[in-house]
């Protein structure tokens, strides 16, 4: 009889047991915080499901089975293997070591959450930019919506990075939150930093000049290196494309001593091959010859304290113009050509005070030497940056406070007319000091909203005092609905000739027509956030709108005269507004998608000759783009695939005349990529596809876009002294019948057509062996 009962009791153990095991349920939650963690991937048997908003899910197998393994995995945490025994699960997650996308700091120079910032920021991680892999960061961030790379030159292929339809110099690019890439070296700093040693990269759209000063008018871009002693052990890119170009990219980290963590990295391009495809006999893309090494220390010391130190030198030999161009020309006047070599130095650290209170010494240097040749036009310059910023950070109450003081030191000289002494006639470098406070408070008020107050104060030697406040509320009206309102204001002192292609190249003279005051700016910036969590998906929508008001804008007069550009203080003012929306999705089928859409407006109003205002549209600036990629993830095989793209709305752009032949305004233009990947076994993974697969190029329409690339001294070019440039009344052949001169400044995308390219990655890990 005891044996019947205990057969009994396991055929009804083993009854209930299968029948729990057909549907599984559970919780997860954050291992640090407890919080729910909604829109987690909890998988089982081929069976996918999201957790809720209140982090529940529930999964139904197609079949019964005994302890199955359910996978648990969520952006930003360590996945986690769970075998399943019968019981309701309370899953918690660790925070992973190597993807924290949640935490930001550029917006209050803070490390908070980015769902608790009072300002919105946006964060990309490396998987992202892989899904087009580029060779540079300035490339990458063309994926970045309402972020444009614009490219000044036809020739050498300088360019800058346009946010919101503001050009390169109103955006500030900074490395581990310190001002190391600006002026001079904003053309090419972007260039040689190498994406293995790149943690995320953060984007604040709006003025940000309370609390990073000059430059930040119009946004600001902060690439965060990995911290060494989270980093693998060891990383390494290689890519090579169907046009010759090669790019390698590497990480290393070791153990400098017990308490000393190093990561070096090393990145290389090389781009040797002389392309002329829209045969107007001038190379479509520079030549690149690039070195770039950066290794960066993480000190351990008592109570967690933050100490680092890091160093880059980037070196660079690029070339553009006639394709018969070699070194022997170079600054003269019989082939064409535009070369640049330049020698880089910067270094970054930071420092935490001994001290009981949160007391934090960043400080960065870099020396950029440039030696530059544009036909026969000599550009040298050299510029070195100092700065120092000392950060007192203290919460009262529900008060958080933000105190700083900042001591920038910019030592400028150059060839140009930028830095001689009038009076004198002798040349005088610009030295420039700029001292300046902050205060910051974010007040917590209640459990839903945040207010934001801030001001800096600055001293120019020149300028005076300049104030920049700015104001700051969050509103969490739900925990998947968020509004956020920013008002500040901005400015900027400008040094034309380091930011200005157009100001050293072509044949026209520069002119200035008084002293230049520094631009203003004053924004509004409306951000609402929508995040949205089902079974089968989960969505992210992230919307803003902003107006931007300018005043003492500087913008070139190409129009006035031919053969010059004009540069002066606007008598008016400046105006950019628009809309921009992402949207961001992952389905359990393995499919993730991102969309997004700007439409925006750039308007420039100023008095006419008869005292009227009259506004027009701001040259270069397209009223509507959007960009896109889908990616989706093979169940079987590491296989997974990437579709890429962008597309552009007409811009205006500058002509040398009502004669010249070219389009005045581009036409709607995109750029798509696909790319397939295959993991292998030991962090191996390889890649490959095709850039630019519809093949286009702003040649296409135009009859040309370098104006008399055959005379590019303007040799057979005859002027009266009065009206400018004539037809060429001669019998040489050159009539010259548009009053063109050479202008190679027509551009504004990128010449290179359809390519292909290869790689592969490989990653070791500290668990790998």
């Amino acid at each position: 009889m005891k044996q019947l009962t205990s057969l009994l009791l396991l055929l009804i153990v083993s009854v209930q047991s299968m029948a729990q095991f057909s549907s599984i349920s559970g919780t997860v939650r954050d291992k640090a915080t407890g919080e729910a963690l909604p829109g987690t991937v909890i998988a089982c048997n081929g069976k996918k499901t999201l957790a809720g908003n209140d982090g529940r899910f529930l999964i139904n197998l197609s079949a019964a089975a005994a302890n199955p393994a359910i996978i648990v995995s969520r952006i930003g945490y360590r996945t986690d293997t769970i075998e399943y025994t019968g019981t309701h699960l309370s899953v918690l997650l660790e925070a992973s070591s190597q993807v924290l996308t949640d935490v930001v700091v550029t917006g209050t120079m803070k490390a908070v959450q980015k769902t608790a910032s009072p300002v919105p920021v946006e964060v990309y991680t490396p998987q992202f930019f892989r899904r087009n892999p580029t060779p540079t960061i300035f490339d990458a961030l063309q994926q970045v919506n309402g972020v444009r790379p614009q490219l000044n030159c036809n020739v050498c292929n300088t360019g800058d990075i346009h946010i919101n339809g503001l050009e390169g110099p109103y955006t500030m690019v900074l490395i581990d939150g310190m001002p190391i890439v600006s002026s001079l070296g904003s053309v090419y700093g972007l260039s040689g930093i190498p994406n293995s040693l790149v943690e995320r990269i953060e984007v604040v759209k709006g003025p940000a000049s309370s609390l990073y000063g000059s430059e930040a008018i119009g946004g600001l871009i902060n690439v965060i290196t990995k911290n060494p002693v989270k980093a693998p052990l060891v990383s390494v890119d290689l890519m090579a494309t169907s046009w010759k170009e090669y790019n390698v990219d590497l990480g290393v980290k070791y153990k400098a001593t017990n308490k000393i963590t190093g990561l070096l990295g090393a990145n290389y391009f090389n781009f040797n091959n002389r392309v002329d495809r829209n045969d107007d006999n001038f190379t479509d893309v520079t030549l690149q010859n690039r070195i770039s090494v950066f290794n960066k220390f993480s000190f351990e010391r008592k109570n967690n304290r933050q100490a680092n130190l890091a160093a880059r030198y980037v070196y660079e030999d690029r070339w553009g113009g006639d394709m018969r161009w070699n070194k022997s020309f170079r600054g003269g006047d019989s082939l064409y050509g535009e070369s640049i070599y330049t020698s880089r130095v910067e270094l970054i650290g930071n420092y935490q005070l001994p001290v009981s209170e949160k007391l934090m010494f960043s400080w960065s240097y870099n020396s950029h030497v440039q030696r530059s040749a544009y036909g026969n036009t000599i550009f040298n310059a050299r510029q070195q940056v100092a700065f120092g910023q000392l950060t007192w950070d203290k919460t009262l109450g529900n008060h958080d406070l933000l105190v700083g003081s900042v001591f920038r030191y910019t030592d400028y000289d150059d060839n140009t007319t930028a830095t001689l002494d009038t009076f004198t006639m002798k040349n005088k470098p610009d030295r420039t000091p700029l001292p300046g406070i902050f205060v910051q408070d974010e007040l917590s008020i209640g459990s839903n909203h945040k207010l934001l107050a801030g001001i800096r104060w600055d001293h120019h030697p020149v300028h005076g005092n300049i104030f920049t406040p700015r104001i700051a509320w969050k509103w969490s009206a739900s925990s998947n609905d968020v509004i956020r309102l920013n008002a500040g204001t901005g400015f900027r002192v400008v040094n034309l000739f380091t930011e200005d292609h157009a100001a050293l190249t072509g044949a026209r003279a520069v002119e200035i027509e008084d002293e230049l005051e520094p631009e203003r700016s004053y924004n509004v910036n409306l951000n609402y956030v929508k995040r949205i969590y089902t079974r089968s998906f989960w969505l992210t929508l992230d919307a803003s709108t902003w107006y931007t008001h300018f005043t003492n804008r500087i913008i070139p007069d190409y129009e006035t005269n031919t053969d010059k550009i004009i540069y002066g203080n606007l008598d008016g003012y400046s105006v950019s507004k628009g809309v921009s929306v992402n949207a961001e999705a992952g389905f359990t089928n393995g499919l993730k998608a991102n969309l997004g859409i700007t439409v925006m407006d750039v308007t420039i109003t100023e008095n006419d000759d008869m005292g009227a205002k009259e506004t027009k549209r701001q040259l270069l600036t397209e009223k509507w783009t959007g960009n896109w990629s889908l990616s989706y993830a093979f169940r079987k095989g590491g296989w997974s695939m990437d579709y890429t793209g962008n597309i552009y709305g007409p811009m205006l752009l500058p002509l040398l005349g009502d004669l010249d032949p070219r389009k005045p305004k581009s036409p709607a233009w995109s750029i798509q990529n696909i790319q397939v990947t295959k993991k292998l076994k030991h962090g191996i993974e390889v890649y490959g596809g095709v850039k630019n697969l519809l093949n286009w190029t702003p040649a296409k329409g135009n009859p040309f876009l370098i104006a008399r690339a055959h005379d590019p001294f303007d040799k057979k070019v005859v002027r009266d002294d009065n009206t400018g440039v004539i037809i060429n009344p001669g019998n040489n052949g050159d009539p010259n019948p548009y009053l063109l001169t050479f202008d190679p400044n027509y551009v504004y995308a990128p010449n290179q057509g359809i390519r292909g390219f290869v790689g592969i990655r490989w990653v070791i890990t500290n668990g790998d062996k």
